[in-house]
């Protein structure tokens, strides 16, 4: 797959489901994936946040990639999230990612442990350097900590001709702007907040890395259509329903609200891996208030 084609389209960050007992539930993310590539997705990231991957073991994240490759049989990429609290085993991550078929890989800084860039870089180009897969870089500074900067993504981007992509999660609304005036087209821009989809589309995002598709993802797939062939005006009317919901991916409990939005949609459960526990109480109530207007007043596509 070409560096133009992969990093295109809404692609989910896939959550992991799991059993009453705690169990991965294999079956179900089997069906999920496939449910998301049908309604237009072009790939899925497993493993990332919204994936829990920070309460997954080791071969509970291999065994996911498995079923995911198999799942989609070649119909889009599996692109998996490498993090880990020590660079040793992200490299050891990447290296099963690209035995067990993964199309790509999703370049996180380490759980926990964050400074400057001499570190965070090495730890960054030991995963790149691990295999020969399409890499994409995760900046994520609200949730790990670590900031990567226009001048540091271009430094690795000029190292490594297989860094192909960046999932820009800062919230800075610059730094499309700042990588563009230092690479050019050269790195593949992809939105990484839910809540920002039409900004980025403005500034020529090629993809989108969703949270909210995992329960709505015909709504996903033509809210980025219109925003990425018609600009704001044409999208404006579908993205002002879904901000609300869009929103729940930009706070602390995005992990369980997004799967609240999945049990009401009838599209998996609540379960989450503690510490999680499902919301409760008045977010509960809240969060139930804003899906239950939202799948009232859902447009018709």
């Amino acid at each position: 797959m070409s560096n133009a084609s992969f990093w295109r389209g809404v692609i989910p960050a896939i959550t992991t489901p799991f059993t009453a007992d705690d169990a991965v539930d294999h079956a179900f993310l089997a069906r999920h994936a496939k449910w998301m590539i049908d309604a237009g997705c072009t790939g899925v990231v497993p493993l990332g946040s919204l994936g829990e991957a920070a309460t997954l073991g080791f071969e509970e994240k291999v065994a996911i990639m498995r079923t995911l490759v198999e799942a989609l049989a070649g119909r889009a990429p599996v692109i998996a999230g490498i993090a880990a609290l020590s660079t040793a085993e992200a490299v050891r991550l990447a290296k099963a990612a690209a035995k067990a078929g993964c199309g790509g890989l999703m370049v996180l800084p380490p759980y926990v442990y964050s400074t400057d860039w001499r570190e965070m870089g090495a730890h960054a180009r030991a995963i790149i350097e691990a295999t020969d897969l399409p890499c994409m870089l995760y900046n994520n500074p609200v949730a790990y900590k670590t900031d990567f900067q226009p001048g540091q993504v271009a430094e690795l981007a000029t190292a490594y001709p297989h860094l192909q992509a960046i999932k820009e999660s800062s919230g800075d609304v610059r730094r499309f702007a700042a990588l563009r005036a230092l690479l050019g087209d050269r790195l593949n821009l992809l939105v990484g907040m839910d809540d920002a989809i039409v900004e980025g589309a403005a500034m020529g995002a090629t993809g989108w890395i969703a949270g909210l598709v995992n329960a709505l993802p015909r709504e996903s797939v033509r809210l980025y259509q219109l925003a990425t062939e018609g600009g704001a005006d044409a999208a404006m009317a579908l993205y002002q329903w879904f901000l609300p919901l869009l929103r729940l991916d930009t706070v602390p409990t995005f992990v369980q609200l997004i799967k609240l939005v999945q049990a009401q949609v009838g599209m998996g459960s609540e379960q989450v891996r503690a510490p999680r526990l499902p919301v409760a109480g008045a977010e509960r109530e809240a969060a139930l208030r804003v899906i239950g207007h939202a799948l009232a007043h859902r447009p018709e596509l």
